[in-house]
């Protein structure tokens, strides 16, 4: 295939420049980043190699601005791999990513071009340089040194030789995820086996298993299908089954992650210890708000101690409930969801299968897009006739309150096999700002919502209401950006401030004002009733301790793995729950381990990092604090925390933004009260 009719490597003629994913075949990847990699090498070697004195402009930006072609290659490569991948994309990735972190490697132990960095950052006193600009050039630096352009040749080779292995098991990791999700299927033949399930999940299964040439019921691990059998089978040995088939996934399975595992935090390990650091945690830290380990292993005790006793009073009261209908038994992981759904349902007459008619998905949309403009002035229009890479794609243009162009939005919401599971933004184009013209981004919003049926559109749960706002939030974070660089803009922000916007928005789903909008019977057309709204709010707060410790158990699980200083010699599933063990209320599972398919820290970039939710939710607690004192839907606290916080990107230090936008630091109180822990 010639250079010249490989479309990954044309001038895009589309609108927007969007990719044109139509013409995009699988062949022209890997000759598109064979050919993107050797112009962005000339380009590295123009700028190292310059005879002019290093300044700003032609060494901090020009380094910036390089290696656009094999960004766009990538970019689209790799979201397509996670939406809407096969076993050669996945064998074309697993060839590729070794060829991109040699290429990143090269860039890094460039002493030339770390020399000229260096100079212009010695500098930086002297410069006159924007905020954004000072921060990209101490980002740029820091870049190189903590990727041991400092270091003697024998470490750098080390580091490089890391970094290759690394890139290979994190993404051997996620295959193995997917593949493992995919594997297992439970079909069930006989009618009696579907007692307690409500109509809709009944429905599903009939149909999956019509897809598969099945008869019966297929149900499987993906989350429209495993949440609600969960919930409501009254079949508990049927419940045992799903549940250890979900929780052993990778687990002493054919597509086991244990040896992974051990080696990727081993690998993470070793690397920042050629720098001087004890553990991965302490490397990591040092860029994010919490700064260092103990402060993160501190602040997730203090949440431990204020949630425990709750949990452990919801634990006693659920498994005094299970009793009184005549569960003589003591509960174990597997029944949680089913008597939790049962309790609620009788303490505020309130469970998914009585709000689920009321949230339709495309009411639901149009409900969080109409949100965004009276937040923000923004509109949507979907336009059909730009390239999807899926046919359950839809494509939007977003643009401002003055009519001008902010961004292309991609929404794709159902699951597949082709597909990851889970719910995540993602980005096609960064927005940028270059000679004068603003670079606005291509934002792609991927969830696995329950496909509709032949009788009923897709109908949400509450959490996948949740959901939607959440990765909508980011979503606002990347759209509205307004920052200088690619690399500072948008979502490119520290770990545990990145999930503010996505939090924050969660708020909204137990608004009244917004739920009256937004939630209407798909049958009927009736507005969501006023007692229904506040049933929803009453049980906002429902097993809420137990909640948070779970979600600190994530984050006790992940710290453990990268604090670490030397390698681990215990099992896997030994090690996990020792680390979880402050946080657990049922007694050990032997088939289970979390680890081998946390994909968030071992393939997800969330390593050491996955506390950030919870530090993220103190943010936004305190932030929608602000929004409560002025009327939620106040516009000039929105113009505020737009200004300050989803504009700004990375151009600052997050405490900066934030003390711009609420004028005092973040206070845990927020969080606690709305948990119903104080």
């Amino acid at each position: 295939m010639s250079i010249e009719t490989n479309p990954l490597l044309s001038e895009f003629t589309t609108a927007y420049e969007s990719a044109p994913f139509e013409i995009i075949k699988l062949n022209h990847f890997l000759p598109a980043f064979t050919e993107s990699i050797k112009i962005a090498r000339e380009e590295i070697d123009t700028i190292a190699n310059s005879d002019k004195s290093p300044n700003f402009e032609n060494t901090i930006e020009a380094l910036e601005y390089s290696g656009h072609k094999l960004d766009r290659v990538a970019s689209i490569f790799f979201n397509l791999n996670h939406a809407n991948t096969n076993d050669e994309m996945q064998a074309l990735a697993r060839e590729v990513s070794p060829m991109l972190t040699e290429f990143s490697n090269d860039i890094i132990m460039n002493e030339k071009l770390f020399a000229r960095v260096k100079e212009v950052y010695q500098q930086k006193d002297e410069l006159t340089l924007s905020i954004e600009q000072e921060k990209l050039l101490t980002n740029r630096y820091k870049a190189f040194v903590r990727s041991g352009a400092n270091l003697e040749k024998e470490k750098k080779d080390q580091i490089r030789e890391i970094s290759k292995e690394l890139s290979k098991l994190t993404l051997q990791f996620g295959e193995n995820v997917l593949a493992a999700t995919n594997n297992f299927e439970l079909l069930i033949s006989d009618k009696k086996d579907l007692s307690g399930l409500p109509e809709g999940i009944i429905e599903a299964a009939l149909n999956a298993a019509k897809e598969k040439e099945k008869k019966g019921w297929l149900f499987n691990l993906q989350f429209p299908s495993y949440v609600p059998f969960m919930q409501y089978s009254d079949k508990r040995e049927l419940r045992e089954i799903m549940f250890k088939a979900y929780t052993s996934r990778c687990f002493n399975d054919k597509f086991d992650n244990q040896k992974n595992v051990k080696r990727i935090v081993e690998l993470r390990l070793k690397k920042v210890q050629l720098f001087g650091y004890t553990s991965y945690a302490d490397f990591v830290l040092e860029e994010r708000m919490a700064q260092t380990s103990n402060q993160v292993f501190d602040f997730l005790s203090q949440l431990l101690d204020s949630s425990l006793p709750k949990a452990k009073q919801e634990f006693k009261e659920l498994q005094d409930y299970a009793k009184s209908l005549g569960a003589n038994f003591k509960l174990e992981r597997w029944d949680w969801a089913y008597y939790a759904e049962k309790l609620k349902t009788e303490k505020f007459d309130i469970n998914d299968e009585i709000t689920r008619p009321y949230f339709e998905l495309g009411k639901v949309k149009k409900g969080i897009f109409s949100l965004a403009t009276l937040l923000y002035g923004i509109k949507f229009k979907i336009n059909s006739s730009i390239s999807k890479y899926h046919e359950d794609v839809d494509v939007y243009e977003v643009f401002d309150e003055k009519g001008e162009f902010l961004s292309l939005l991609y929404t794709d919401f159902h699951p597949r096999s082709s597909k990851q599971g889970g719910a995540w933004m993602t980005s096609f184009v960064d927005q940028y700002q270059k000679d004068g013209k603003d670079h606005r981004p291509h934002i792609s919003i991927v969830c696995n919502f329950t496909k509709p049926s032949k009788t009923k559109p897709s109908l949400l749960t509450f959490n996948e209401v949740t959901t939607f706002l959440h990765e909508f939030g980011h979503a606002l974070h990347g759209m509205l950006s307004k920052c200088a660089y690619s690399s500072l803009s948008g979502t490119n922000v520290y770990r545990d401030f990145v999930e503010l916007p996505s939090q924050f928005m969660e708020n909204f789903a137990t608004q009244k004002e917004w739920l009256d909008e937004v939630a209407e019977h798909f049958e009927t057309g009736e507005k969501i009733p006023a007692e229904l709204v506040q049933k929803i709010i009453d049980s906002e707060n429902f097993l809420s301790g137990y909640s948070f410790v779970r979600q600190i158990s994530f984050g006790m699980n992940d710290m453990a793995w990268h604090s670490i200083t030397e390698p681990v010699a215990d099992e896997v599933a030994q090690f996990e729950n020792t680390a979880m063990a402050p946080t657990e209320l049922f007694d050990p599972v032997e088939t289970s381990c979390m680890s081998t398919s946390f994909s968030h820290i071992f393939a997800g970039g969330y390593g050491a990092g996955y506390y950030g939710y919870k530090w993220a939710e103190v943010l936004d607690a305190d932030a929608f604090d602000a929004f409560k004192s002025t009327g939620v839907f106040n516009k000039e606290t929105a113009n505020s925390f737009r200004k300050n916080i989803l504009e700004k990107g990375g151009s600052e230090h997050p405490m900066a933004l934030y003390l711009k936008f609420r004028g005092k630091e973040p206070s845990i109180e927020p969080l606690l009260k709305r948990s119903g822990l104080k």
